[in-house]
């Protein structure tokens, strides 16, 4: 027993001896900006699938001065982005700035307010097929959300029109 102890001290004060000295260096600045920090919080709406938050993000970051289309003599691009069931058209100034925006996506599960507005305005009512809808304007600053909705009971059918707090409009 006291040769283990007498072990496992020395053990423990060569490990203590053998600690590592580092050299500091300087490393280099790095400027990180979000160009289109503007579009990303006016149009976040953690209520949206993630597929619409991923292409939201491709649009924020998409470097128009990379793009195979760029020409300095330009003031302004546009930039289609595409999902299964949606897509989005940006306009870009010649800085990579987003200007505005037109977005449309099809079929996806819609927010718990409208889905609420339309249970208690439409109570027998099924929900058939439903538009997603953004506008974005950079002088703005701002994005309007809408949700067409197309409604079905037996044989009538019903197109209704609400904002993402659940008003009809």
């Amino acid at each position: 027993m006291k040769k283990f102890i007498l072990s496992f001290a020395a053990l423990i004060l060569t490990t203590f001896m053998f600690g590592q000295i580092t050299e500091l260096q300087q490393l280099d600045e790095v400027l990180v900006s979000a160009v289109n920090y503007k579009y990303l919080s006016a149009v976040v709406n953690q209520e949206v699938p993630m597929q619409i938050k991923e292409v939201e993000r491709q649009v924020a970051t998409y470097d128009i001065k990379e793009s195979e289309m760029y020409q300095d003599e330009y003031d302004q691009y546009t930039v289609a982005f595409f999902i299964p069931d949606g897509r989005i058209v940006a306009a870009y100034d010649k800085n990579g700035t987003v200007l505005r925006t037109i977005e449309k996506f099809t079929n996806y599960q819609l927010p718990e307010a409208v889905r609420s507005a339309l249970k208690e305005r439409f109570p027998n009512w099924e929900i058939v097929k439903d538009v997603y809808r953004v506008s974005y304007h950079h002088k703005k600053g701002e994005a309007t959300r809408s949700y067409k909705v197309k409604l079905k009971n037996k044989d009538k059918t019903l197109r209704v029109k609400l904002d993402e707090k659940g008003n009809f409009i």
